[in-house]
């Protein structure tokens, strides 16, 4: 897979994940362990849709994988609270939660690097 199609993938994986933060902000936060915060991953999901609009934009690629390197890094700060705060029972899904978001975050750097050489 080459970087431009890869960043288009993000492009869509970002609008897909942003939508569902936007329209269905409960159950996202059910999932993840973080009901009281809807104003924040509401935010969090406008920040997606808005990065993901870039990426597929096609207009300076790189500045927006980094754009979303920086959403992820808030992305992991506030889900690494949640689990620090969270009782035992209920820190698998923020862990997985984590973990899935770690991954992604290592994708946009590694898309992100190769897009910026390129420019």
């Amino acid at each position: 897979m080459d970087r431009h199609t890869a960043a288009r993938g993000l492009g869509w994986f970002s609008l897909c994940v942003g939508l569902a933060e936007v329209v269905a902000t409960k159950s996202v936060g059910k999932i993840v362990r973080m009901k009281g915060k809807p104003g924040l991953l509401r935010s969090f999901g406008v920040r997606e849709m808005a990065t993901g609009v870039g990426l597929l934009s096609g207009r300076r690629r790189a500045s927006w994988l980094w754009a979303r390197v920086a959403g992820d890094v808030m992305d992991l700060v506030a889900l690494g609270s949640a689990l620090a705060k969270s009782k035992k029972h209920h820190r698998g899904r923020l862990a997985t939660a984590l973990a899935a978001v770690a991954g992604v975050t290592a994708l946009d750097v590694l898309c992100g690097r190769h897009m910026s050489k390129a420019q």
